[in-house]
């Protein structure tokens, strides 16, 4: 039986088939040929195959958002990942370089390092957003939100919102933003940890950034930090399910309301473990929300009279 009666085949438009008067060498069968190879119907021998691949070069099958075959580009670099590396010791087959040729590398080096940013404003864009890079490195962040907090960071600098404030408290403001859109649950202290500027910076940042172009930030919810806080304190599930609990009763009635987030979840928490048994001081709970003992006992206070 003749291998075109056994394969089911059908029309593909990237595949163009051409009968070839030659007869198969082995067979005399029925030759064809497509754009990969050339065949035999009826043994299936391969008589010729092509090696150079004629099928488009795009990375998308969108016909308007066509583009060419390399590195997607990112967001988070100020050249959207188009600069080139030049290398140091080995060639592109690993073998080492010779003194000679690795002063002539390094000479490249240097220019191309000069001749990298075309204005102080792109050189302020690659600084701030390496420095986005690096506290969502720090952070644990997804690379979808670190994009989303490059792209704040440029859209930022086109309002012209750099002009008398830091670059690095802008970069954490705009990372914090991002969380705080996304309904993360990430304290403005950790994001503070991770940068290297002052709190007080990165807080009128975080409200220039809010105000001037509108972030969709919403309110964090105390029951968001559950999770978090049960994690660091390393508390069981059962004690986290009761505090969850805890925290949706307390904003459905309005009680969490205009308190900070962190301290009535890790209150939350506490008052949880002590009705399941197991007792978290207050240091440790405080410390783990940033906040101060005072507070948690407050908090607590609020919970055992809407439990009352």
């Amino acid at each position: 039986m003749a291998t075109r009666d056994i394969y089911e085949t059908s029309f593909d438009e990237d595949v163009q088939t051409n009968s070839s008067t030659n007869p198969c060498p082995e067979c005399d069968g029925r030759v064809t040929t497509n754009s990969v190879e050339t065949i035999c119907e009826d043994c299936g021998l391969v008589i010729e195959e092509q090696r150079i691949d004629h099928g488009p070069e795009w990375r998308t099958h969108d016909q308007d958002q066509r583009k060419r075959t390399g590195a997607p580009l990112t967001a988070a670099r100020h050249d959207r990942g188009l600069s080139t590396e030049i290398g140091r010791w080995k060639d592109a087959n690993g073998n080492e370089l010779s003194g000679r040729k690795r002063q002539q590398l390094s000479r490249m080096r240097r220019e191309q390092t000069r001749g990298r940013f075309q204005s102080k404003a792109e050189r302020n864009l690659a600084h701030g957003l390496g420095e986005v890079r690096r506290i969502a490195s720090v952070l644990e962040l997804s690379s979808s939100v670190r994009d989303q907090a490059c792209q704040l960071f440029r859209s930022a600098q086109t309002e012209d919102l750099l002009r008398g404030r830091s670059i690095e408290a802008i970069a954490a403001a705009s990372v914090y933003g991002v969380c705080r859109c996304n309904g993360h649950s990430r304290l403005l202290d950790d994001v503070v940890d991770a940068a290297r500027v002052e709190q007080s910076r990165v807080t009128n940042a975080y409200k220039t950034l809010n105000t001037e172009l509108g972030l969709p930030a919403q309110p964090v919810r105390p029951s968001e930090f559950i999770p978090r806080l049960a994690s660091e304190l390393d508390v069981p599930a059962y004690i986290r399910q009761r505090a969850r609990r805890l925290a949706e009763q307390s904003e459905s009635t309005g009680v969490a309301s205009g308190v900070k987030p962190s301290g009535f979840a890790a209150a939350c928490l506490y008052k949880a473990g002590r009705e399941e048994g197991q007792w978290l001081t207050q240091a440790e709970v405080a410390a783990a929300a940033s906040v101060t003992a005072t507070t948690i006992r407050s908090h607590r206070d609020t919970l055992e009279d809407q439990v009352a």
